[in-house]
């Protein structure tokens, strides 16, 4: 699913109603009886005080619209208020304010254009917040921004069309989040808005449900845009189809450079998850005290055992191999980092770091600058922090990984919640996944998404395909084991055994579109 910046879904519109010969009321029509129809599944009670606030542009025409809708589907008790103050409204709210009018429904209706008295708002009540949609560019002020506190002090269920008032559709790096409605529900329309990625937009979000107005498909596809949201229906395009006649070798050969003394547990998972996304081969080259431990946990797997008994100190690739994966548990002992210079220097494979071996760059900073084009790298949010300096939220941690992507001509996956592809050319720079949950936030994690893109780079797909699949797989993985499990009790090899069902999950759903 393409995102779209709040200057291109205008154009978005405008394209829908010339393709479908529908004017913009129509289509304002649409996105308010898709809303209305949400509200009314959650059941709340027809004598429920519904008390809606509208600002003057367009998303104050949606609510106008949203408010004639839950009167005539049976609402009794239903309050507007409209804040007109400059006397200008858009050409769609005024419309919608005369049809509210001369349809004559049971509504309350209030057109604020000076003073304002704040009506009395208590905690059982439901707010329509329509005040801003994704037009707004500037932080609310003033006035409206001490409606966004009276309805955020008030204890009422917040449900807010399109976007939460007060929040941008991009970038509120300079905004006040107490200045902000804070939404319990948001309704938004199409597709969700880069906003809503960032962590820390998320107590202004509240539960996110997306509805589909009809928005014309071919405008859609042919709209270009940077920004993509990983969904099921499209990733199923990267998986390689399997031949029946096929052996091992034609599934690629994974070299994984992981482990140390004490932390040999990093290397299994990820040689385990490898090799259960696909890889034909396997080696895991590790200090000569994983031996026991690795060919008894992965007997799979084959081992390369280091010349030293407790680190890695020599990541020389003896043959050839299809990607080539370094960091699960490796340390960063200054042995290990000189490995690593010298297999940066060397290796023709496609690479994916991870873990240790980012702190082993950091230990080095030189490091950077010699990775190979499109190599992908892992990191958690400290190890971007450690990598590129420390960032004060999420959106600025994206905007840093846009940048040194382009630089360095690297593959970014910055873990998360939504965790964030970022591409260093193309037509789109960034992924957003789709798939995970709260219960792959446990240890060891991180070892499994290492070893299930380097199997996918190891069959032949693209870096940055094979990064954008393995996160969705990996995330699949951990939605079923959290479904089977319950999210407390998800460990990193509940998700590695899973990962064959979700590519298996991922193929099948294709078949049944």
């Amino acid at each position: 699913m393409k995102i779209f910046s709040s200057k291109v879904i205008k154009d978005l519109d405008a394209a829908t109603c010339e393709a479908q010969g529908i004017d913009s009321i129509t289509l304002m029509e649409r996105a308010a009886n898709a809303v209305v129809k949400e509200i009314r599944s959650r059941r709340f009670l027809p004598s429920s005080r519904f008390v809606v606030f509208a600002g003057p542009g367009n998303n104050g025409g949606d609510a106008l619209a949203v408010a004639r809708l839950l009167a005539e589907a049976g609402y009794e008790n239903i309050e507007v208020y409209l804040f007109n103050v400059r006397g200008q409204l858009s050409e769609e709210c005024e419309a919608q304010k005369q049809k509210l009018i001369e349809d004559e429904v049971k509504v309350k209706f209030n057109e604020i254009t000076r003073s304002f008295v704040p009506p009395h708002l208590i905690p059982s009540d439901i707010i329509i917040d329509g005040l801003f949609g994704v037009g707004l560019h500037d932080p609310l002020t003033e006035g409206f921004a001490a409606v966004a506190r009276l309805i955020n002090e008030s204890g009422a269920y917040v449900i807010s069309i399109d976007i939460p008032s007060g929040l941008a559709a991009e970038w509120n790096a300079n905004f006040l989040f107490h200045n902000m409605v804070h939404a319990n529900l948001t309704l938004t329309f199409q597709f969700p808005k880069i906003s809503f990625f960032f962590n820390e937009n998320a107590h202004i979000i509240g539960e996110l449900v997306v509805l589909d107005i009809g928005i014309d498909r071919k405008a859609l596809k042919n709209m270009p845009s940077e920004w993509l949201y990983i969904e099921g229906r499209t990733i199923h395009k990267l998986l390689r189809q399997r031949n029946p006649f096929s052996a091992k070798r034609d599934y690629g050969s994974v070299m994984l450079f992981a482990g140390s003394l004490g932390m040999m547990g990093a290397a299994v998972l990820s040689a385990k998850a490898a090799l259960k996304s696909g890889a034909g081969l396997v080696t895991v080259h590790a200090p000569r005290t994983g031996l026991v431990i690795l060919q008894t946990a992965v007997p799979e797997a084959m081992f390369e055992p280091d010349r030293n008994e407790r680190v890695i100190s020599d990541m020389s690739l003896h043959h050839t191999h299809q990607a080539v994966a370094v960091g699960p548990g490796l340390g960063t002992n200054d042995l290990t980092v000189n490995a690593l210079e010298s297999l940066l220097k060397t290796c023709k494979s496609p690479m994916v770091l991870d873990a240790d071996a980012l702190n082993c760059i950091v230990k080095r900073p030189s490091l950077l600058s010699m990775l190979p084009p499109r190599t992908i790298i892992t990191p958690h949010i400290g190890e971007f922090d450690r990598l590129f300096g420390d960032q004060p939220s999420s959106e600025h941690r994206l905007k840093k990984a846009i940048e040194v992507a382009k630089r360095y001509e690297i593959i970014i996956v910055l873990k998360g919640h939504y965790t964030m592809i970022v591409r260093p050319n193309g037509t789109q720079y960034v992924y957003f996944n789709s798939t995970g949950n709260a219960g792959m936030a446990t240890a060891g994690a991180g070892d499994v998404l290492t070893g299930v893109i380097a199997s996918f780079l190891a069959q032949g797909i693209q870096p940055e395909n094979a990064a954008a699949l393995g996160v969705f797989i990996h995330g699949k993985a951990g939605d079923i084991a959290s479904e089977e499990i319950g999210e407390y009790g998800v460990i990193a090899s509940d998700i590695s055994d899973r990962l064959g069902r979700a590519i298996k999950d991922v193929i099948d759903q294709n078949r049944k579109n």
